[in-house]
């Protein structure tokens, strides 16, 4: 192993150790390739992570070694790192939070492939300003996954809500719904299987609200579970632990058209191609109240 590697991240210095580590074996990547590619997207990345408590995904022998999910900040993260003491059933947990570059591209030297972000920021913890429905589909097939989507947004455009997607670098989309932080995680949990359940019922030979993968039956299962208090969603350009580091984009609407989508389209390999376009540029519309949109949907089964 080499020694140290000293990167400049905004104001901080921020100290790499061991930055050849090979993280993904099967293509190369280090320790310091995680984190040049985090310190590259962090002007993109860190307005969708300010102020929202995080889950690391941290692999520090890489993806051949072992990895776990940590809540509470570590006791040796240095005092600059921002932090909210949240409550948890039974006590707290001291979460990160990642509010500027050297963070982020510090948690990547701590072998954190993937930051996982909270729907709600960390100063109203129980109200959420995302809302985020999980299309997971029943096989390889990413035609499904195309198809809910495009009928997702048709009805959130319906219901007068606008909506982002992004790939997840894994198997299926998020659709991000902005909201004003005015309803608790319950209230935008049932509106979100209200709407979800409306459109299985439109086609329901091709979507489901069963948690059960026995009871899907090999339908695209409308996944609203993730709204609700300290529940994650993987962030926006976040790298994922798999092989080929694939990476959760951003996209347009219109990429959801594009035949050769996948959930993987995007790696850390072609990053730089997807640093030059930004999908979601002039798309962060403010965070709308969930009334109209409820008395809407209801009107839809009058």
């Amino acid at each position: 192993m080499t020694a140290g590697r000293k990167i400049r991240a905004g104001r901080r210095t921020v100290e790499l150790t061991r930055p050849d580590k090979v993280l993904f074996p099967d293509d190369g990547i280090t320790k310091a390739d995680l984190a040049d590619y985090y310190r590259s997207v962090a002007r993109r990345m860190l307005p969708r992570l300010r102020g929202r408590p995080l889950m690391l995904e941290r692999h520090p022998d890489g993806l051949d070694g072992p990895g776990f999910m940590q809540k509470d900040v570590p006791d040796h993260f240095p005092d600059w790192i921002h932090r909210a003491e949240l409550p948890k059933e039974g006590g707290t947990v001291t979460y990160a939070l990642c509010d500027d570059t050297a963070t982020l591209t510090y948690l990547a030297g701590q072998g954190c492939l993937t930051p996982h972000r909270f729907l709600s920021r960390a100063d109203r913890p129980h109200h959420p300003d995302l809302l985020v429905f999980d299309l997971d589909p029943p096989g390889p097939d990413f035609t499904a996954v195309r198809d809910a989507a495009r009928w997702l947004h048709d009805l959130l455009d319906t219901l007068g809500l606008p909506s982002t997607v992004m790939t997840t670098g894994s198997r299926g989309l998020h659709v991000l719904v902005p909201l004003d932080r005015r309803a608790g995680f319950d209230d935008v949990r049932s509106f979100a299987r209200e709407a979800a359940e409306t459109l299985a019922a439109r086609h329901p030979d091709r979507l489901t609200t069963e948690q059960s993968k026995q009871a899907r039956r090999g339908r695209l299962y409308l996944d609203i579970q993730r709204n609700a208090y300290a529940q994650t969603a993987v962030a926006p350009y976040a790298v994922r632990a798999r092989p080929g580091a694939p990476l959760a984009a951003p996209l347009t609407w219109d990429d959801v058209d594009d035949p050769e989508l996948t959930p993987q389209r995007w790696t850390l390999a072609t990053a730089e191609q997807l640093r030059k376009n930004d999908p979601w540029r002039g798309s962060r519309p403010r965070g709308r109240s969930l009334r109209p949109a409820r008395r809407r949907l209801a009107a839809l089964h009058r």
